[in-house]
C-alpha cells in the first residue's frame, strides 16, 4: 500500500498523478467521481462504479478495504498527533504506510527501519525539516 498527497480532485492533478504512480496498463477502479476522467488519458484503463454517496456505498465489496485503511489512517494520525500539519502530510502518510506494510513481521520492523536508515544518504537537519514538496 501506498499514500501519496494530491493537489485537489481535478482532472489534470490526476493525470499528472497517474503518469508518475501507476504502470502502464494498469486498471483503475474509482467510484465515478469525475476528476478520475484524467486517468484515461493516460496509458491506463478506468473502471467507474457511480456509488451515489450515502451509507450504502461504504458496503460495496470493491471499496470496502480501501475505505478502511483510509479510516485507520486518519485514527491513527488523530490519535498519535495533535496537530497535523498539511506542509507535513506526505511523512505522516509514508510513517502509516511503513509500519502498514510490516504488519505481519512486527519482530523485524525495527530491523528494517535501521537497515533503510543505514542505506539511506547522509541528510541535515535543515533538510530534514523541510517539507517533500522539496523532493
Amino acid at each position: 500500500m501506498r499514500f501519496t498527497a494530491v493537489h485537489g480532485f481535478k482532472k489534470a492533478e490526476l493525470t499528472r498523478w497517474a503518469k508518475s504512480h501507476l504502470r502502464p496498463k494498469s486498471l483503475v477502479i474509482s467510484d465515478g467521481l469525475a476528476c478520475f476522467r484524467g486517468i484515461e488519458d493516460t496509458e491506463n484503463f478506468h473502471h467507474a462504479i457511480v456509488t451515489g454517496g450515502g451509507a450504502d456505498c461504504v458496503a460495496l465489496p470493491y471499496f470496502k478495504w480501501v475505505n478502511t485503511m483510509i479510516s485507520n489512517v486518519k485514527n491513527s494520525m488523530h490519535g498519535t498527533y495533535h496537530a497535523i500539519n498539511k506542509k507535513h502530510l506526505p511523512r505522516y502518510l509514508a510513517e502509516f504506510c511503513f509500519k502498514f506494510n510490516r504488519r505481519f513481521d512486527l519482530a523485524n520492523m525495527l530491523e528494517q527501519l535501521i537497515y533503510s536508515s543505514i542505506q539511506t544518504a547522509p541528510m541535515p537537519q535543515r533538510l530534514l525539516k523541510l517539507a517533500e514538496v522539496r523532493w
